[in-house]
């Protein structure tokens, strides 16, 4: 194998950090050639000593520096952890450096999937998903045609609130909903796990880029975490990925590929395992359903889903809004008109723009 130059987007998060450790145990195929932050500048000094052949860039209010960067510099691999919409454009830089593309920013996809992928086509690059669901349809559906997987099964843990009635989900606190389970997350994604958002934006970004209609595409809940996601044949035979509730399984999966290598990381123990499915409760996780039917519909609805979520959950964190009106909020959004070209870059960025300042406005000053 060709000794990989890497970059490494939001180097200080959690998923940044899951994947220095992966570079850092095979400094013989592995270089890092890039790191970014968005304010953590102390931590990013202290990763400029331990690879100081990378160049660091600390974002704050501008992603212009890092841009440029990833032009001049073309990684071989750039691996996004950069949390919610301000992954966008480094990720289609990224694509334009003609560097393959580990992704973990949904939003990508999520906001400009189409877009991503027929650049990533004309650039002869790979988009490989690092979401560990994402990850595993990936890797199932390569031996499999489209035409012959029947449906994609993605797994949810179901979050903090998988057992709380309707009612006492309008009273949880914050400090409630950053405490998931299973994964540790960043905050953003945790809380759009106690929502099930992040599953709604899995299942738009299922459904771009594995080219299926959103009809194709279920939820299953599974509270252990341990079956990353399905793929039923036509035949009805279901293929499944098992590992731990561990990113380092997907990003190791996706800084190697195409290949199959060795890792330290353990495989599943099944001496002592059981495993739980459930159906997902659409009254109680409301975001799964906009989520569907945003997916189903044309234009830009995708992308202001997305907004609206951010930007509520943005002030949920901010204890300005209850948990409940993160899908208020989104559904108000909603219901507004989303048509637009979503092959176009400044079309999505006004329609994301214009989503946001839409749910600001039901949101208390």
């Amino acid at each position: 194998m060709i000794k990989k130059r890497i970059a490494v987007l939001g180097a200080t998060g959690s998923i940044g950090k899951s994947s220095l450790d992966i570079i850092s145990r095979d400094s013989e195929n592995l270089e890092v050639v890039l790191l970014s932050a968005h304010s953590n500048g102390q931590k990013l000094k202290e990763l400029s000593k331990q690879f100081p052949k990378a160049v660091c860039v600390l974002t704050n209010d501008s992603n212009e520096k890092l841009l440029d960067s990833i032009l001049n510099i073309k990684p071989d691999i750039t691996i996004n952890g950069i949390s919610g919409a301000a992954g966008l454009k480094p990720s289609l830089a990224a694509i334009e450096a003609g560097s393959h593309l580990a992704l973990a920013n949904k939003e990508t996809i999520v906001m400009a999937g189409r877009l991503a992928v027929r650049l990533a086509k004309e650039k002869n690059v790979n988009i490989i998903p690092v979401d560990s669901e994402h990850s595993a349809i990936f890797h199932l559906s390569r031996a499999y045609s489209n035409d012959t997987i029947r449906e994609i099964l993605l797994t949810a843990s179901g979050g903090p609130f998988r057992n709380l009635s309707v009612e006492q989900m309008r009273n949880v606190t914050v400090e409630d909903a950053l405490s998931h389970p299973t994964w540790n997350m960043g905050q953003k994604i945790t809380i759009d796990s106690a929502s099930m958002a992040n599953k709604g934006l899995e299942i738009i970004e299922a459904s771009v880029f594995f080219n299926v209609s959103p009809e194709k595409i279920k939820v299953v809940i599974h509270p252990q975490s341990i079956v990353h996601s399905m793929i039923c044949l036509c035949s009805g035979v279901i293929y499944a990925q098992l590992s731990k509730p561990d990113m380092r399984h997907p990003i190791h999966d996706a800084i190697y590929f195409p290949y199959t290598t060795p890792s330290f990381l353990e495989p599943v123990n099944f001496d002592s395992l059981t495993l739980e499915f459930l159906k997902p409760d659409f009254e109680k996780f409301p975001m799964l359903l906009y989520a569907q039917n945003a997916a189903k519909s044309s234009g830009l609805f995708p992308c202001a889903y997305n907004a609206a979520n951010e930007t509520a959950v943005a002030a949920f964190l901010e204890r300005k809004i209850k948990f409940t009106d993160i899908a208020k909020i989104t559904s108000c959004v909603l219901d507004s008109s989303w048509e637009g070209d979503c092959m176009d870059i400044n079309s999505i960025l006004s329609a994301d723009s214009k989503a946001r300042e839409i749910a600001v406005s039901y949101i208390p000053v």
